[in-house]
């Protein structure tokens, strides 16, 4: 008998982890194949954003179409981190004596070779990786040199789709073409990754500032696992980030609203953006607040989530000035790193334009005195 396992957050799973299951089924003459949605994946400090019983009720409806394929319960019913290693011992002696392949992307294959005991894994499994053209003779020569054994390879003429990207599609209300229809319509039903803010607070947006919002939060929850950050809090706050752009100070919506003095007007709306998020949108999250009350001025001791945000807001894809791609390149290297250069970046600018009316807030010197003095 002949028996694929396939792992994974499944958050949410989405139609190329379908066809990488059919795929694997054909090339590897499966009898079956067990799809084993995790509790917490080693690599993801955070978690799963939607709850293991809704992963495990998404796979059910997404695989229900493949009759070889069932799915398990086993890690999320076992708790703690889902390490592959136990996983494929726990399989080994429920299918004794069965050939069993742990399927993993192409791009994975690289990573095997740090994972937690991974000739543990080896004794009990065979690695299929299912990825695009023919990988590496050298990859192959690394892994029979480290493992005196080698791994098989799946051809899979998948697309590339980032379950990021479409948690960031569904809470800005966007279609999202790689989810299986009866997915998403889960997901609409149960208002999985999204928060009731949201829609409202976009609804004061132009158009143009939506799309740019959307963006920020693509860049904040893309760096968010890089640096220990919740992935949930990242996509809130940037959608909320600029609310309170086209909102008056006359508007009911800000009744009991007060600015603190000396604010220049480009920086007005990061105080009434947490005041609406707060007020009217009944977010209490202290740090998602903060996060959007100083994301244009940026302020001493920021939070994690605050100089995300901040520099979400400043590098999204849409930016285009001079030194972008450099500032960008240090986003992925370090955030305290990154900050410091974005602003000295803002400095130099604002002092260059001090004769059409650009000023820098205090706020923004405190800021930069304090990240330049923390990584002096």
């Amino acid at each position: 008998m002949r028996v694929g396992l396939f792992g994974g957050s499944f958050d949410p799973v989405h139609r190329e982890h379908v066809r990488l299951v059919a795929a694997a089924i054909r090339a590897l003459a499966l009898d079956e194949i067990v799809i084993i949605p995790s509790f917490v994946a080693p690599h993801k400090r955070n978690g799963a954003v939607a709850s293991a019983e809704n992963r495990l009720e998404m796979a059910e409806i997404a695989f229900q179409g493949i009759k070889k394929a069932q799915i398990s319960d086993h890690e999320i019913f076992r708790g703690d981190t889902s390490f592959t290693y136990l996983t494929a011992e726990y399989f080994a002696k429920a299918y004794a004596g069965a050939e069993l392949y742990w399927l993993v992307g192409a791009d994975m294959l690289e990573d095997f070779f740090s994972w937690k005991l991974p000739d543990r894994i080896l004794s009990c499994v065979t690695l299929a990786a299912c990825g695009r053209g023919n990988l590496s003779c050298d990859l192959h020569e690394r892994f029979r040199a480290r493992f005196h054994r080698d791994f098989v390879s799946v051809p899979f003429c998948g697309e590339e789709v980032s379950s990021t990207r479409i948690r960031v599609a569904i809470a800005f209300g966007k279609k999202t073409e790689d989810l299986p229809e009866g997915v998403r319509r889960y997901i609409d039903e149960r208002g999985l990754y999204t928060h009731p803010a949201i829609a409202p607070a976009l609804a004061l947006e132009k158009q143009e500032r939506r799309e740019h919002s959307y963006r920020v939060a693509l860049l904040a929850a893309e760096c968010a696992p890089r640096y220990g950050i919740s992935q949930k809090k990242a996509i809130l706050a940037s959608a909320l980030h600029d609310c309170g752009k086209y909102v008056p100070l006359s508007s009911p919506l800000l009744c009991g609203f007060s600015l603190p003095d000396g604010v220049p007007a480009p920086v007005v709306h990061q105080y009434t953006g947490a005041y609406l998020a707060e007020h009217a949108f009944g977010v209490t999250d202290e740090e998602v607040l903060d996060a959007i009350r100083y994301h244009t001025s940026g302020r001493e001791d920021m939070t994690p989530l605050g100089k995300l945000i901040f520099l979400a807001d400043m590098l999204e894809e849409g930016r285009e000035f001079p030194e972008v791609e450099r500032l960008r390149a240090a986003l992925k290297r370090d955030l305290d790193e990154c900050l410091l250069l974005c602003f000295e970046h803002q400095n130099a600018y604002l002092e260059a334009n001090q004769s059409k009316g650009c000023e820098i807030y205090s706020l923004t010197k405190k800021a930069y005195n304090w990240i330049k003095s923390k990584k002096s």
